[in-house]
């Protein structure tokens, strides 16, 4: 019997597959950003949002997340009960995910700086994020400033086209005869499938940060393991975040006597991605 993948070698294969799958304009950093990514024991990174507060003031918030990949670039993974796209796009748009019962959804709605979906639309274009990546064993530090984009149950809807329409310049199709047979429903149920029974059952759990005394809804409670990607329940509260990096600043410090650092910067025009680099001093 084969034994069971590892958290490092699952992350390892993950991080095989993305670097397989580049093509077409990809962004000058990606390589060596999937590079970096695959030597981490545990790709955990920072999550910075901006909390409304009243009078149309915010305060920082920052939270601990895990990478999950490229959106558009899930890998084969045998252990994924849920179908798979085939493999239309790639992309350099790193993914989260999270429940909406978070304060990361709620944050994002809050701060974004235009007219954008009311609260109650599931998937939508949120506000400013900053993600920060410390790579010990690479010693270098990769920070994100963009935006965030939440895909929900109702992407495939009218009401998301906004969220799709932001997202697709970002795609880069690898095979364009299969356009017409990949999906953004079956990419957010495959990305809920990516996760383990224990993390897909955490989307039942009790509402976050209420007290131990106040009694959960039915079928809401601690330790569950959910096999159906499609549970009804577990489903209603999974989302998927996008990120967008507008700006990436990139610090190299494997020679301790000459640091280097590069900016780099997305320029867009229309539908069309480029991105230009800058040397900095460190």
């Amino acid at each position: 019997m084969k034994s069971p993948a590892t958290p490092a070698r699952r992350t390892r294969q993950i991080l095989n597959h993305l670097s397989h799958t580049m093509a077409g304009h990809e962004a000058p950093w990606r390589s060596t950003f999937l590079s970096h990514i695959q030597q981490m024991d545990t790709t955990t990174f920072t999550l910075s949002t901006l909390h409304p507060l009243d009078g149309n003031q915010f305060v920082p918030r920052a939270r601990t997340v895990v990478f999950r990949g490229m959106w558009a670039s899930l890998p084969d993974n045998p252990r994924n009960p849920a179908p798979l796209n085939p493999a239309v796009y790639t992309s350099d748009l790193p993914i989260i995910t999270t429940d909406v019962r978070m304060e990361k959804v709620p944050e994002l709605i809050g701060s974004r700086h235009e007219p954008s979906a009311s609260p109650e639309v599931q998937s939508t274009i949120g506000g400013p994020v900053e993600a920060v990546f410390w790579m010990q064993k690479a010693n270098s530090q990769w920070r994100f400033r963009g935006r965030a984009y939440v895909i929900g149950p109702d992407i495939e809807s009218e009401a998301a086209a906004p969220v799709r329409a932001a997202l697709q310049p970002w795609m880069r199709a690898v095979d364009g005869d299969q356009k017409d047979a990949w999906s953004w429903s079956r990419e957010l149920t495959a990305s809920f499938g990516n996760l383990s029974p224990a993390m897909r059952g955490s989307f039942r759990n009790p509402l976050p940060g209420t007290p131990l005394t106040q009694k959960p809804e039915p079928g809401l409670e601690l330790g569950q393991e959910v096999e159906d990607v499609n549970d009804g329940l577990a489903r209603k509260n999974f989302r998927v975040l996008v990120i967008v990096p507008e700006e990436i600043d990139q610090l190299d410090l494997t020679d301790p006597k000459r640091g280097r650092r590069w900016n780099h910067q997305a320029e867009v025009s229309g539908s069309e991605i480029s991105w230009k680099t800058t040397e900095l001093w460190p």
